[in-house]
């Protein structure tokens, strides 16, 4: 999946530390991120490259993450809020061009960094006094100085439900989305429940059916939604007619498993739904 980037080693432990001239500066504006293509491969500028465009760079710059590569050293990632200049090659992107992008390992820096671009640009005010948030120098957080208001960054759980009955997988596309590729049913963790009633309420609210035998299989953070999402396998209990909201979904239907469509080449290997869909189809999801 899009974070198995081994064997880079990613750290996202805060550190105040200040950029240098070789590390990486991560450029959005909107949902676009700078970058250029060389030879087949994404890069990202340096602060040494970028400081020929603007000056004083370094001193405004937000320490993200590191990755650690094969060889040993440090790739260093800083964020400059607001600077997304199109120079030297360097392009404003859909942040989508991540999900295939290569190398894996940057793609996986730039989709994080724009989680935490998003973060960054949405809590510059508190939301109790409307005073100026100030940076710690001790964690990833912004702070209050006048009413002491702490805000971190957001992250949302959610599920995704492979819904089996024998050798039926329950797929599902959404309704009014770009997206027209077939999903399982997925929804957003609400307050006061586990995360198996989580399971149960979202499979029965999209598709009306009841659920047994849950299964946690495996979870991954999803930086385009601020989304930390957990994946389930499980199996219908009793009726199998699907009662669809179509509101939510514009398809629901039990699939064969020799019939369940293959992902494109790479597409299945970044998403937690793409990997359980080819899971059931191979014969490789959890046994209940």
């Amino acid at each position: 999946m899009i974070q198995d980037i081994g064997p880079y080693v990613y750290h996202n432990e805060y550190k105040n530390r200040k950029a240098e001239a070789c590390d990486t500066l991560l450029c959005y504006d909107g949902n676009k991120i700078l970058v250029k293509e060389q030879e087949g491969e994404i890069i990202f500028p340096t602060f040494a490259q970028a400081e020929t465009w603007a000056k004083g760079l370094r001193e405004k710059a937000i320490y993200l993450f590191r990755i650690e590569e094969i060889n040993g050293q440090e790739r260093v990632f800083y964020l400059v809020p607001g600077f997304c200049p199109e120079a030297d090659g360097f392009a404003k992107e859909d942040i989508n061009i991540m999900r295939t992008a290569i190398p894996g390992w940057l793609a996986f820096a730039g989709v994080t960094g724009w989680q935490l671009n998003r973060f960054y640009d949405t809590r510059r005010f508190c939301s109790r006094c409307k005073t100026p948030l100030r940076h710690s120098e001790k964690e990833r957080m912004l702070f209050c100085d006048s009413c002491h208001l702490a805000e971190y960054p957001k992250i949302s759980p959610a599920v995704i439900v492979a819904v089996r009955s024998g050798n039926r997988l329950l797929l599902t596309k959404y309704a009014g989305r770009e997206y027209t590729r077939y999903a399982l049913v997925a929804g957003f963790h609400e307050i006061g429940e586990t995360i198996e009633e989580t399971v149960r309420r979202e499979v029965m609210e999209e598709v009306g059916l009841k659920v047994k035998n849950l299964l946690y299989y495996k979870s991954q953070p999803w930086s385009l939604s601020d989304t930390l999402l957990m994946g389930f396998y499980c199996d219908v209990d009793g009726d199998d007619t699907i009662r669809l909201d179509r509101q939510e979904l514009s398809v629901g239907e039990w699939v064969e498993r020799r019939d369940i469509p293959e992902y494109p080449v790479g597409s299945a290997e970044i998403s937690l739904t793409g990997e359980m869909m080819m899971k059931f189809k191979r014969g490789q999801d959890p046994s209940a």
